[in-house]
């Protein structure tokens, strides 16, 4: 429980700071006045006022906020309040937090591939981990082996093993193998598993390990990034067009998955905070009232109107958002603890 929750901190507390950083440094750089920066939420722990600026930490180190001046049309402004800036600036400071959320997996992965290297699993019909107690272990099977054929038919690739393996549930299987330069026979059962809904025998692919250097690294990560959010936004359409199920997490959920995550390492925390912040750049960039995207779609009418809309019509659009939003997190949180076993 420990680990779970100094894990959900740390990864909730990492990708809220970069994204409102975000909005910060942007709105710094167009010359709108932050009244706060703050970590985290709730009662002030600890502030202090650089320039127009309080820096503080909240009670709560989940999150935190910008207050940028004149973000609410109805309070007094000056030169450098949100409301008064073109809307080019004010469109660059709304996005620059998602901005901020998709250059921070590049980071990530650029450090893991560097610092780690990258394992990948090798496509050659040779055996890596095997599970105790399972076929391939009682059959005999070590790592490293290279299987040659099974029932008598070549075995060419890692795909051609695993095919034919999934394709026999109980049945025997005779394998050749090439073991240090010599044949070596014996059969194998493969068993149905129910979890995986295939059979399996118990083994892993070989696993190719590479140390990148700094440049490969980063552009490696660029291309991860961009293929991450490429899947996610397919995946995102698909959903909304009911093609597949709208499956969603809540907090608690992310919670859960954080710490099982972080007992596996550093290096599958950080993997995994790369994909939630990718994750919470796109959602936010949503056309939904009271998400940075929804903030964008109102500054795009304006610009198109001459004019900002009422305040009173504001207020009534923001409302709608959040009551959608918070109908989601309920669902989310629901799913949570059905699929926790709380109730």
């Amino acid at each position: 429980m420990s680990i779970t929750i100094v894990a959900t901190i740390l990864v909730f507390g990492l990708l809220v700071f970069v994204h409102e950083f975000g909005h910060f440094i942007v709105a710094k750089m167009v010359g709108m006045r932050v009244d706060e920066f703050a970590i985290g939420f709730g009662p002030k722990v600890v502030g202090r006022k650089y320039g127009e600026t309080l820096y503080s930490l909240r009670a709560v180190p989940l999150g935190g906020f910008n207050k940028i001046a004149g973000m609410d049309p109805e309070e007094e402004h000056d030169e450098k309040s949100f409301c008064v800036k073109p809307i080019w600036a004010r469109m660059a400071v709304i996005v620059a937090g998602s901005v901020m959320n998709f250059l921070l997996p590049i980071i990530l992965f650029a450090s893991i591939f560097f610092a780690a290297g990258i394992d990948t699993p090798s496509q050659e019909p040779i055996l890596g981990k095997i599970f105790a107690d399972k076929p391939a272990a009682r059959a005999g099977l070590l790592t490293g082996d290279q299987v040659l054929t099974i029932n008598g038919n070549s075995t060419e690739s890692w795909k051609d093993f695993v095919s034919t393996i999934q394709n026999n549930p109980d049945k025997q299987l005779a394998v050749r193998i090439l073991r240090n330069g010599v044949i070596v026979e014996t059969t194998v059962v493969p068993e149905f598993d129910e979890k995986a809904n295939k059979a399996i025998i118990g083994v892993m692919p070989k696993i190719d390990h590479y140390d990148p250097g700094a440049f490969e690294s980063i552009s490696l990560a660029v291309n991860r990034t961009i293929s991450i959010m490429g899947g996610m936004v397919v995946s995102l359409g698909q959903m909304i067009t009911g093609k597949i199920a709208a499956d969603v997490a809540g907090p608690i959920g992310v919670a859960q998955m954080t710490g099982e995550v972080a007992q596996m390492g550093l290096v599958p925390l950080f993997q995994f905070a790369a994909f939630l912040s990718l994750n919470l750049g796109i959602i936010n960039l949503l056309p939904v009232p009271m998400l940075d995207g929804g903030h964008l779609v109102a500054l795009a009418i304006e610009g198109v109107r001459g004019k900002p809309m009422s305040a009173q019509k504001m207020r009534i659009i923001q409302m709608i958002g959040f009551i959608l939003l918070m109908l989601l997190m309920f669902l989310a949180t629901f799913k949570d603890i059905a699929r926790l076993k709380l109730l």
